[in-house]
């Protein structure tokens, strides 16, 4: 298939593909399926080899947000029965990441509730990341507390920080249809702002929630001018009790192509397989290791994810190797601060496209409710029973 040709070329020199190409990708058919995931993973081989990179999510406090983010199960007025607690203290967060650790994750993600955090709350997961440290040096850590001000993210670098989360989640079009307590403008100001810091930036998308395929393609390229070093891909977990819990949108066809079409526009960034795989990709799983080169082990914020072990042996099973925490994720030309690179191009408009094919057949229709996928989480962090790593 030419566009396919055209996509490998282009993300082996780190080119951004065109709008069109990366609408084509959304558009391709069942049968093309093999193929697009075949010509992503060259991309993903190139700048990454058949490295995983493993994460570790830590919930240092749950539920009760005053946002109200229509996905979240945590927001404003949620009916879904989640786990509420609120802060942990740093030696129990610090116990918990070790879990995590123990079982491969190379990054401890520190992630909270709530709008953005005080000062007061700035320090507390300071103190969490220097317990964190220095039981285990080697390991990234990554903090997620919302929307920051200004002079935190310094302090976050300053106590040990590796990297800051803060997702788009959607397109700038459609982003007030699911949130209105913030703007989208302001969760870009939060990148900015850890890109200042010289934190490493993440940054990435929810697929699921009723957009379609032109907001997919707005929110991955607005990340791609972003820049961040890891862009998490996150499929919807319908809760019951939030107001996306009807929104059962996605087949383990459609959630491959979603990746597929961000490892072409991203393709040297670490792309990471998010919240929702085990919900909406199911035992295609492993397919999705030829696209992204990131996953969570274990659970997530508030649902259980895939038993940590089932996930070591997926990856092996699959050809894949887990990354060590003695080896570099990005591609060096990143590493060294170049980010993206000249090859950018004038914005994203520009290049030698193809002819965008239409579809050879008209896309599966997404399957009934699977809400017994959906489990809440009942162990981990803020409980006393033993995590999932």
């Amino acid at each position: 298939m030419d566009l396919l040709n055209t996509l490998v070329e282009k993300g082996l020199r780190r080119e951004l593909p065109t709008r069109e190409e990366a609408l084509a990708v959304l558009a391709t058919s069942d049968d093309d399926l093999l193929d697009v995931v075949a010509a992503a993973g060259k991309v993903r081989r190139q700048w990454f080899g058949r490295r995983v990179k493993l994460n570790y999510l830590v919930n240092l406090k749950s539920g009760l947000c005053p946002e109200d983010c229509s996905y979240c199960s945590q927001r404003l007025g949620s009916k879904a029965e989640i786990l509420k607690y609120t802060w942990l203290k740093p030696d129990e967060a610090s116990e918990a990441a070790a879990a995590g650790v123990a079982g491969g994750a190379k990054r401890v993600c520190l992630v909270a509730s709530g709008r953005g955090p005080t000062d007061r709350d700035v320090d507390r997961v300071s103190k969490t990341i220097e317990a964190i440290k220095s039981r285990h040096e080697d390991v990234e850590v990554c903090a997620c507390l919302g929307l920051l001000s200004d002079g935190q993210a310094e302090r976050l670098r300053e106590s040990g920080a590796d990297a800051y989360n803060h997702n788009l989640n959607t397109s700038e079009g459609t982003y007030g249809d699911i949130t209105t307590t913030h703007t989208y403008a302001d969760r870009v100001d939060t990148v900015n702002k850890a890109h200042a810091a010289g934190l490493s930036a993440c940054s990435g998308l929810i697929a699921g929630m009723g957009e379609s395929d032109e907001d997919l393609v707005d929110v991955v390229f607005s990340l791609r001018e972003l820049d961040p070093d890891s862009v998490p891909v996150n499929f919807l977990i319908p809760f019951e009790g939030t107001p996306l819990a009807k929104e059962w949108n996605l087949t383990p066809q459609r959630a491959l192509r979603i990746l597929a079409m961000v490892r072409f526009v991203c393709p040297d960034v670490e792309v990471r397989l998010a919240g929702g795989r085990e919900v909406h990709l199911r035992t295609l799983q492993p397919l999705a290791l030829h696209l992204a080169n990131s996953i969570f082990l274990g659970d997530y914020l508030t649902s259980e994810g895939q038993a940590g072990k089932a996930d070591l042996e997926m990856i092996a099973d699959a050809g894949f190797e887990v990354e060590g925490t003695d080896t570099t994720t990005l591609p060096e030309h990143r590493v060294s601060g170049g980010g993206c690179g000249s090859v950018c191009g004038d914005g994203g408009e520009g290049g030698c496209a193809g002819e965008t094919p239409a579809a050879e057949a008209a896309p599966a229709e997404a399957p009934g409710a699977r809400t017994d996928l959906v489990a809440v989480r009942r162990r981990g962090a803020g409980t006393d029973l033993a995590p999932n790593a």
